[in-house]
């Protein structure tokens, strides 16, 4: 699928929806930079209505989602929604302003989420969140003798990530190679993971791999670890109700 043919249903979505969509990136394992050969696109977006329409009695949907095909998942965020989710430093919405792959660019709204992320951002809520991520994965996919390989990166990604988060105390690469380049792997794991990144690239979504006694074995001490680490993290202070009431009257004011 084309840059452009996705460009082009952004525009559609503002149109049909009646909306302005700020800013629209690739997520998932296209903005990871492991993709197999028929993943889907992951585009997620940020948008907000005429301010007219904030103007209600009652709260009102603050997503706009459209049913997956085999080609394109695609949803967004109202403004409010967003920033009240920057507020508990969520991380996929981190990772959305992080992506590599920008489809849509204010170049004002996003760069001002950054800072305040750049400022405000808890890492003891991304550690907590990458470890539950890796646990949950591990145990449901990695058990059995032959198991989906792309599932090794759904629990090896969010180690990495607590690995760089700990290490340089700010939220990690988006891309699984800078992931990998950044922290200190031991050189038989970075191998196996670099042998199953290989194969994952030219695979099929659904492809199955034997289970790999040396990533196991790593996964399993990493997890431990950063079961002790988390609770030590310390907890930053919230952005401010009034910092993120500026930023949203300033964008739905245009």
């Amino acid at each position: 699928m084309e840059k452009a043919e996705i460009q082009k249903e952004i525009a559609r979505i503002e149109k049909a929806q009646q909306v302005k969509i700020w800013y629209a990136v690739e997520s998932g394992s296209r903005a990871w930079g492991f993709p197999s050969k028929d993943s889907d696109y992951d585009v997620r977006f940020i948008y907000t209505h005429p301010q007219e329409w904030y103007l209600s009695v009652f709260d009102q949907r603050d997503v706009i989602e459209y049913p997956i095909n085999d080609l394109l998942d695609i949803n967004g965020w109202d403004l409010r929604k967003a920033l009240q989710l920057l507020q508990k430093s969520n991380p996929s919405l981190i990772e959305w302003l992080h992506s590599p792959i920008v489809y849509k660019a204010s170049n004002t709204l996003e760069v001002e989420m950054r800072e305040l992320v750049a400022q405000h951002i808890s890492l003891k809520h991304l550690v907590y969140h990458y470890l539950s991520m890796a646990k949950g994965n591990f145990r449901e996919y990695l058990q059995k003798e032959n198991v989906k390989m792309k599932k090794y990166f759904y629990v090896l990604r969010p180690i990495l990530a607590c690995m760089s988060i700990e290490k340089y105390q700010k939220n990690p690469p988006i891309l699984f190679q800078d992931l990998l380049t950044e922290n200190d792997i031991p050189a038989l794991v970075l191998q196996e993971i670099q042998v199953l990144l290989d194969k994952k690239l030219a695979s099929e979504e659904l492809d199955l791999a034997p289970k790999n006694g040396v990533l196991n074995h790593f996964i399993e001490e990493k997890i431990a670890h950063y079961e002790q680490y988390a609770a030590s993290v310390a907890q930053n202070e919230k952005i401010e109700i009034k910092e993120l009431d500026s930023l949203f009257r300033k964008y739905i004011a245009e």
